[in-house]
């Protein structure tokens, strides 16, 4: 493929990886939402214990959650690869649409189609942030001296 990315693993086990990592941001930004959420409800004097009550029955819903994103994003964003025989912004943005709308589809055509709208936007978002700092901060090449006149 043109432009491949050989710093990530191949397509089947990215897909494992990024449900892995997925699922590790989830439930340790969920554990920790939930932690702080649990102790500003809970009664003074019990604010330790309903943190990791509620962090402890929350966090790994929040971690299965970004896992099931997470693997169903990569999962298409390989199809996708595999189909354009190119390795471009557009199957991130394209990955990102088809799995918001594919996790909307219970609620209809309508929220599955605005679902799938955000993720393309939110991806489009997320990839022209990263082309734009890779330009930004990428190496300038030295700036070459004119010839010597003679």
């Amino acid at each position: 493929m043109r432009g491949a990315d050989v710093s990530r693993d191949p397509c089947p086990w990215v897909i494992l990886n990024d449900a892995g990592g997925a699922f590790s941001m989830g439930a340790i930004g969920g554990g920790t939402w939930h932690f702080i959420k649990g102790a500003r409800n809970s009664p003074y004097g019990e604010r330790f214990r309903g943190g990791m009550n509620a962090m402890r029955s929350r966090g790994p819903i929040i971690g299965g959650n970004f896992a099931v994103w997470g693997s169903m994003f990569s999962t298409f964003e390989c199809v996708l690869k595999g189909m354009r025989q190119k390795e471009d912004p557009w199957n991130s943005i394209g990955s990102g649409a088809i799995t918001g709308g594919l996790l909307a589809a219970r609620g209809g055509w309508k929220a599955a189609s605005v679902s799938a709208v955000f993720g393309g936007v939110l991806l489009a978002l997320i990839e022209g942030v990263g082309i734009v700092m890779s330009r930004a901060f990428a190496q300038q090449p030295p700036a070459l001296a004119p010839p010597p006149s003679q």
